[in-house]
């Protein structure tokens, strides 16, 4: 029987560091006539790349669908007026089941993307073409696969490994059991350590690859999870003290204007163009739902507590304004409105306003504030806080307020504090710096306190310590429930 090889073909040289996106609609072709030049190997890599920012006929992964789990599933973000899908309201609430279609097709599309990696993987070694150009495009894979099932452990805890495309359509073939949280993290850490081989650049015409720099960030951060200090600590100032070129923006806002994108606080970020949703195929929809134009029309995606999120940010902090918006400029008039509560603004264009498809804001999957404020994170773990770990969360302190960034300053600079404290303070920093970046319903669990935390939220009081992972979907566990046992308070 044939092997069918499902791949997005699109252009090559798509996410990370540096460069801009544009991809063709989805085909079918075989190994026969597959898999047997050089570009076939870079075409069936950039596949494994578009998975993370396209999905025919759905939010994609990235592009808002993660969202729901990580950060509507957690204290800050809540389901508003324009969002009129229950499914989304019930992860809104914590109400939602395994058979939530939200978390059906986040775990869809992390295995489409680990699948198509392993198709890479798998058939890269027997095209004709370099041993250093397959051991890259090998490697760049292996990233994505890393990044994706460690999306996955931390979202529903064990979860079947599967390295190698499918050879059969049977479905006792296809069957695979829940691996142990460890088995899971030893394969990331197995991943993500051959592709700390990767380039730590690639040339301005192939640019916006995984790369070795990356690959040590994203290990930082799963060894920062297992609690493992030592390892993140090793692996955090490898990418600080690495000559990789990362710093962060002098100004917040930079961050997110797309014409910085890809710039040296951008470890590795998602893609995402104008018009990319076209083809079928969604790209980002951040824009489209926080912002529903100059009216009170409520937006999908609404903060859930006004005073626990926008009114804590001390006066002079630029990144309340940059994270969201009360008042904006209406595009052609001298005029400003007013909303009548705050949206969210990072993934807004305010050049393009009127045309939410055009969107062309990457989602920072990384950024080096993060690396600081982990490596801080993680040597106070060790015992206390240090001389180095308060410079790095000063840094980000600093550009916070618009001051220099390696300048000591008394006015924002923290000193005299306790492990307690200043571990209280990384977690502030956090909350204030990632809004919507996927990244706060990971550090609530991480830290122990999505409970305590989600809590403070009225509309969220329901939550419980089973929302410290999500439900295996039902639609699988229906193919191997003994496979797939569930997740407890499902």
């Amino acid at each position: 029987m044939k092997k069918i090889i499902i791949l997005l073909i699109a252009s090559a040289g798509l996410f990370a560091s540096c460069t801009d996106l544009e991809v063709t609609p989805t085909s079918f072709v075989t190994e026969e006539n597959y898999f047997k030049t050089q570009d076939d190997a870079i075409a069936s890599v950039t596949a494994v790349y578009a998975s993370l920012s396209l999905d025919p006929g759905e939010q994609s992964l990235f592009g808002r669908n993660l969202y729901f789990l990580t950060d509507m599933g957690s204290d800050y973000t809540a389901a508003g007026v324009s969002a009129t899908n229950p499914q989304v309201r019930a992860m809104s609430s914590l109400t939602h089941d395994a058979t939530n279609d939200r978390v059906q097709v986040a775990w869809r599309q992390i295995y489409n993307g680990i699948n198509r990696a392993n198709v890479s993987i798998d058939n890269i070694p027997k095209v004709a073409g370099t041993d250093a150009v397959k051991t890259r495009l090998i490697n760049e894979a292996k990233f994505i696969r890393a990044l994706l099932y460690f999306q996955a452990v931390r979202l529903w805890g064990g979860v079947p490994i599967v390295l190698h495309e499918p050879t059969s359509i049977q479905l006792e073939s296809l069957k695979s059991k829940r691996a142990t949280v460890d088995e899971v993290y030893t394969q990331i850490i197995t991943d993500l350590k051959d592709a700390e081989n990767l380039p730590s650049t690639y040339p301005s015409t192939d640019v916006g690859r995984a790369t070795s720099g990356a690959a040590k960030a994203i290990l930082a951060k799963v060894y920062l999870t297992r609690k493992d200090y030592p390892n993140a600590i090793l692996k955090a100032r490898e990418v600080i003290n690495g000559g990789y070129g990362y710093a962060l923006f002098e100004s917040f806002a930079d961050i997110f204007n797309k014409a910085k994108k890809n710039g040296k606080e951008h470890i590795f970020s998602v893609q995402f163009e104008p018009n990319q949703a076209g083809n079928g195929s969604s790209g980002s929809t951040f824009q489209s739902t926080s912002f529903t134009g100059f009216t009170a029309t409520e937006p999908a995606d609404i903060i859930s507590d006004v005073a626990l999120f926008y009114d804590i940010y001390a006066a002079g902090d630029t990144r309340r304004d940059v994270s969201y918006a009360k008042t904006l400029p209406i595009p052609g008039t001298a005029n400003i409105y007013t909303f009548p509560k705050p949206i969210f603004k990072k993934y807004l264009d305010l050049t393009n306003l009127a045309t939410p498809g055009n969107v062309a804001i990457n989602f920072p999957i990384i950024r080096y504030a993060d690396i600081l404020l982990s490596l801080a994170e993680a040597i106070n773990e060790q015992g206390a806080p240090t001389a180095e770990a308060y410079e790095l969360i000063n840094q980000v302190r600093r550009r916070a307020f618009g001051k220099p960034i390696t300048t000591p300053d008394a006015t924002v600079d923290l000193s005299g504090l306790n492990q307690t404290t200043f571990r209280a303070a990384i977690q502030e920093e956090r909350k204030k710096e990632f809004v919507q970046e996927g990244q706060r319903w990971f550090d609530l669990v991480r830290w122990g306190t999505l409970v305590t935390e989600v809590k403070k939220v009225t509309a969220k009081n329901s939550v419980s310590e089973r929302n410290n992972l999500y439900p295996i979907p039902q639609s699988e566990r229906n193919i191997d429930p003994v496979g797939l046992p569930q997740n407890p308070g499902y």
